[in-house]
């Protein structure tokens, strides 16, 4: 079957990054046996990055690149927060290179990660971690079918190779 929307695709991949110097560094993957499944074209993924797939079937082989800015934007040199040493009192100290689940005044969730600690802050970088990056996807399309109606009411995929709900 083709990938169209509303359809539940299941695919593998391997992600590198290109580092400074030009080559690629392998950042994760997903397996035949823990396959990505999701619900196509409902906003789960990046726009681009289904963009790629939307003319692929099942089987296909595909290889893509995602520059920074059709990926998770460009890194923002100002994106970085002061924590007042305050807030981790009675906690432990969070440690360099940590990420921290924050949350903003609006309830948004989202991680910071330590860059340093000074004496009255813990200063995060609030910068996805692939920020800036140009992301290289290589995979296979495993399988496609269409959502259930079930699964559009939830807006992800269900089942065994799906979301689960506990």
């Amino acid at each position: 079957m083709k990938i169209q929307p509303e359809s539940v695709v299941s695919l593998t991949y391997d992600l590198y990054v290109k580092q400074e110097d030009g080559s690629e560094a392998f950042v994760e993957s997903a397996t035949q046996e823990q396959p990505l499944t999701f619900l196509f074209g409902v906003g789960q993924m990046l726009p681009k990055f289904e963009e790629n797939l939307s003319t692929l079937s099942t089987g296909d082989n595909y290889e893509f690149r995602l520059a920074a800015d059709e990926a998770y934007g460009s890194y923002d040199e100002e994106a970085v927060a002061n924590l007042p040493i305050e807030m981790f009192k009675g906690t432990e100290m969070p440690v360099i290179g940590s990420v921290l689940p924050l949350q903003d005044n609006n309830g948004n969730h989202f991680q910071g990660q330590v860059v340093s600690i000074a004496e009255d802050a813990v200063i995060v970088d609030l910068n996805h971690p692939m920020a800036g990056q140009e992301l290289h996807f290589k995979g296979t399309i495993l399988n496609v079918r269409p959502a259930t109606p079930e699964e559009l009411s939830h807006g992800h995929a269900h089942g065994p190779d799906g979301h689960h709900h506990h």
